[in-house]
Order: structure tokens, then sequence, then C-alpha cells
């Protein structure tokens, strides 16, 4: 397990830190962690989603099991309006912040 969890993260700094890096300013690196924290955030909820649905499938009509999908169903329903959420603040508090409105 802590093999998997050290090879995830080396991909994801791998994946995340050269964007970093090459960035010349401050806005733009803060712009460019938005946009990888964002990119996370959006896979983990297609996941929680894809999980969800195979926890409906093996459900059937089990009322313990398909209280567990619902519970499922719920999170994924907040984890997506949270990243809905986080991206529209994003870009209103960075028009705000370019434009001085």
């Amino acid at each position: 397990m802590k093999k998997k969890l050290l090879l995830s993260s080396i991909l994801l700094n791998a994946l995340i830190l050269p964007k970093i890096a090459l960035a010349s300013t401050l806005t733009v690196i803060v712009g460019n962690v938005g946009i990888a924290v964002l990119s996370v955030a959006t896979t983990l909820v297609v996941i929680f989603w894809i999980i969800t649905g195979i926890l409906f499938l093996y459900a059937q009509g089990a009322p313990d099991k398909l209280s567990t999908a619902k519970k499922a169903l719920f999170t994924s329903i907040a984890g997506t309006a949270i990243v809905i959420l986080a991206q529209v603040a994003s870009v209103i508090i960075g028009n705000a912040l370019l434009t001085g409105v």
C-alpha cells in the first residue's frame, strides 16, 4: 500500500512540478497550482461517481447495501458541488483581482 502511495505521489509530482517550476510570475504559479488541483479534484469526483454506480449495481435491492449506495450518492453530489463552486469562486476572485472591481 505504501509503495503504491509513494509511486502515485511521485507520478503526481512529475506531472505538476514542471508546470510550476517553469512559471515566471506569482500569478502564473498560482494559476498553475489551481489548474493542477482542479484536475485532481475532477478526477476524484469522476472516480466517486463510478464507485457510486457500482455500489448501486451491486445493491440489487438489499436495504443495507442500498443505504450505503445512497450515502455514496450524496457524497458524490456534494463533491461535485464543491468542485464546481471552487472553480466558480476562483474565476470570480481572479476577475476581481485583475480588474479591481
